[in-house]
């Protein structure tokens, strides 16, 4: 393995090779050029997906087209939230403050576009030149009559992660405002979960609600796709929070566990094995049997079907090697099972966020040699992919230059996606993509694999 960085070390692990516990969740190590996020980022893609809110961000103009529609999220009602709205901080601000252009963008916005709600992102500047940006949203929340939340993602108060953190604070302001039924502990026979860390990319958040619609369970909220203020508000009326994207929801299901007294459980919607049991631990929480008996009816069901349409796309990429680098381990779990249906071996796998038992549970589910990174940067990213012969790689829109370079497939597993991977349907998605692009011809012609193919013939 080539040399790494003295500081990281620990956060690199080969499976079979080193023994000690892999370091994480510390800030990323200087001149390391991390893969991740800024906090900003980490709070506008976590609530970007509500769709009748106005979202304004406070800085300049380059935070906001930064994150200007960086979710394939889709939705059923408003488009508002498509907007990327900014106040356009510039030189003039920086020196005399921003907080007047501020309360003019919210009045101008919310007179002519009536939102529910609006969220103010704070930027890194803003947290440099000291606006008061709370005082400036309480003052036209009552001027105006609706809720303005800030949302204090200063990228330099740590990493994407706290941003969620923030988005998860804001969304924690809307919950029981509807204000016309009791909470849920007085309602004993109501079947209703919220689903947290689905956004609805590619429109996924009507399959997963249409599986758990036919076992019987009603879903109050979606957070945040699909999603509306007023869907948020009653998000306080069910019985059970099934997060599907822990590291970004995590926070907010223990924030209601604790003033709502809503349980919550870890799920996946991603492959065969993950979606079953997803269902499966939701049907179990309700010890219905009527639920328990529809949830076997529908798996039966939709894996009998699927199979053999995966049967075709698995002969294909039989003995191929994918390299593995996610926001979140949650989805890599998912992933390096997926990936076993399809006949790949993972060999490179790796997270942004990931904590001390999400390695542990990967190193159990990887094979001898795999490597296990936290953190990692695209050089390291690059390295590893040479040096396992990997053939794909999955990951977000930073990755994807990678996989190119290196002349290997590519596949987008991240926010920005256009297709629908959740579910049983989304893993039929998954193996035509993922053996479209393994086995493209256009890789034969890169420079990366001509120099491949000579170091494997030496």
């Amino acid at each position: 393995m080539f040399k790494i960085l003295n500081e990281r070390r620990q956060q690199v692990f080969e499976k079979g090779k080193d023994d000690y516990e892999i370091e994480c969740e510390k800030a990323s190590t200087a001149g390391s050029v991390s893969q991740r996020a800024c906090v900003f980022c980490g709070s506008r893609v976590v609530l970007y997906p509500v769709a009748d809110a106005l979202h304004l961000v406070h800085g300049p103009i380059g935070c906001a087209a930064y994150t200007w529609d960086i979710r394939g999220s889709m939705s059923s009602g408003s488009e508002l939230y498509r907007n990327s709205f900014s106040t356009d901080i510039h030189e003039n601000e920086v020196i005399y403050g921003g907080e007047r252009k501020l309360y003019a963008a919210l009045n101008e916005l919310i007179e002519r576009y009536h939102p529910k709600a609006a969220f103010v992102y704070c930027t890194c500047i803003i947290g440099l030149i000291g606006d008061d940006v709370d005082a400036v949203c309480r003052r036209v929340a009552g001027e105006k009559n609706i809720e303005i939340i800030p949302v204090h993602s200063e990228g330099f108060k740590g990493v994407k992660k706290d941003g969620y953190k923030a988005a998860c604070e804001a969304l924690f302001k809307l919950i029981g405002r509807d204000g016309k039924t009791p909470l849920t502990a007085d309602l004993p026979d109501n079947k209703a979960i919220n689903i947290l860390g689905e956004f609805n990319l590619a429109g996924e958040t009507s399959i997963i609600k249409d599986y758990y619609r036919r076992i019987g369970i009603d879903i109050k909220t979606c957070f945040t796709g699909d999603s509306s203020v007023a869907d948020i508000g009653k998000a306080h009326h069910a019985q059970l929070n099934v997060v599907q994207c822990s590291g970004s929801m995590t926070y907010l299901a223990k924030m209601m566990k604790e003033k709502f007294g809503i349980p919550f459980i870890r799920v996946s919607y991603f492959g065969i094995e993950d979606m079953s049991k997803a269902l499966y631990d939701v049907a179990e929480f309700f010890h219905d049997s009527g639920i328990m008996k529809r949830t076997e009816d529908l798996v039966r069901s939709e894996v009998t079907k699927l199979l053999p349409k995966l049967a075709p796309y698995r002969r294909g990429l039989e003995g191929k090697k994918a390299a593995i680098y996610v926001g979140g381990t949650f989805k890599a779990f998912s992933l390096v099972k997926a990936l076993r249906h399809l006949g790949i071996e993972t060999v490179v796998v790796g997270s942004q966020s990931g904590n001390e038992d999400d390695y542990k549970y990967l190193k159990e589910i990887t094979g001898e040699g795999t490597i296990i990174c936290d953190d990692s940067n695209p050089l390291e990213l690059s390295r590893f992919v040479l040096e396992k012969k990997a053939d794909l790689l999955i990951g977000g829109v930073k990755e994807r230059p990678i996989a190119y370079k290196m002349g290997i497939g590519f596949c987008d597993h991240n926010h920005e996606r256009k297709t629908a991977l959740a579910g049983f349907e989304g893993m039929l998605n998954f193996a035509k993509e993922v053996y479209a692009t393994v086995l493209s011809p256009v890789w034969k012609f890169s420079p990366a694999r001509v120099f491949w193919r000579m170091d494997n013939e030496q």
